[in-house]
C-alpha cells in the first residue's frame, strides 16, 4: 500500500497510502488517462494499465475486490 510513495504525471500528489478505486479512476480521467487493459495480480489482487496522449503508461494495482487502489506507477 504505497500510492502516496509514487507520482503520476498529471495529477497531483497523493497523500494517503490507498484511494477508493472511484476517486483514482475520476482523477486519472480527469488528467486525460484513459483503461488500456487488465490481467490478475499477484495476491488476488486485479492490475490496470492507463494510458495518455502525453504522458507515461501507468499500472495500477486494485484490492480484489476492486474498490481500493493499492498502489500506482509510471511504466
Amino acid at each position: 500500500m504505497t500510492l502516496d510513495k509514487h507520482t503520476i504525471q498529471g495529477l497531483s500528489a497523493f497523500t494517503t497510502k490507498t484511494l477508493p478505486s472511484s476517486e483514482f479512476e475520476k482523477r486519472m480521467i480527469n488528467a486525460g488517462y484513459y483503461e488500456v487493459g487488465t490481467a490478475p495480480a499477484k495476491g488476488g489482487r486485479i492490475k490496470i494499465w492507463w494510458s495518455h496522449d502525453t504522458y507515461p503508461r501507468v499500472e495500477s494495482v486494485y484490492s480484489s475486490d476492486k474498490n481500493t487502489v493499492i498502489t500506482a506507477y509510471h511504466v
